[in-house]
């Protein structure tokens, strides 16, 4: 049951993609594979009859090469692989912008009611849902129902005044027997604002510029 305090799945997958190297690259490896055969070719011709070079020292190069050609190929392959999911990556998320999402402990009040998930209570005799503003000072104490686990705040002081715009944390305080047994964060839903790439990472960027990595949500919603 859904409690109005007032005065007292997962990411989807990303779409899988195909990768491929460049011709340009397959191009350049067989141009430099070509010059070492020429090159060998050349070795061979000129070699000291009286003192030729192993066979096996010959097979040694060409193995080293063929390694080194392949490794070559595997950077390039992870490469374009890293670059296909970042890709498809803020690719699906964008789906998610304008959605609700449930992580963390903050959100941004304008004005409209902020729904919070709690964790499932414990044997208390008293719950105080704790409300701090953006600098970290507590705006508000709010007492709230011993049972439940979801509220909405509808943005009320206990002295009756309206919250300011700002970004504000939730936690719920357990008391039993007037003292204090935990404290536990209690979860918003926030509005998906965009989902951008950071130094190689996609975050979604959420209401009031909180950003989160899709990684922390643990619910996704379409706004009603």
């Amino acid at each position: 049951m859904e409690t109005t305090i007032s005065n007292i799945q997962s990411p989807p997958l990303f779409p899988s993609q195909s990768t491929s190297v460049a011709p340009s690259e397959n191009s350049a490896l067989s141009s430099d594979f070509e010059t070492f055969l020429k090159m060998l070719t050349v070795q061979m011709e000129n070699q000291d009859p009286l003192n030729p070079v192993d066979s096996a020292d010959f097979a040694v190069q060409l193995a080293t090469f063929s390694s080194v050609e392949q490794q070559v190929l595997t950077n390039d392959l992870l490469s374009a692989l890293s670059s296909s999911m970042v890709g498809g990556g803020i690719g699906a998320l964008g789906q998610w912008v304008g959605m609700e999402v449930r992580t963390g402990n903050t959100a941004a009040f304008d004005g409209t009611p902020i729904e919070l998930v709690t964790p499932e209570p414990d044997d208390f005799d008293q719950r105080i849902l704790v409300i701090r503003d953006a600098s970290g000072e507590i705006a508000t104490r709010l007492n709230i129902p011993v049972s439940g686990t979801d509220l909405t705040w509808d943005g009320q002081f206990i002295d009756g005044k309206v919250a300011p715009s700002d970004t504000y944390a939730f936690c719920i305080e357990g008391f039993k027997d007037g003292s204090l047994q935990s404290t536990v964060p209690a979860t918003p839903y926030n509005r998906v604002r965009e989902a951008v790439i950071q130094d190689g990472e996609t975050l979604l960027i959420l209401e009031g510029g909180v950003s989160v990595s899709p990684s922390e949500v643990s619910a996704l919603r379409d706004v009603d």
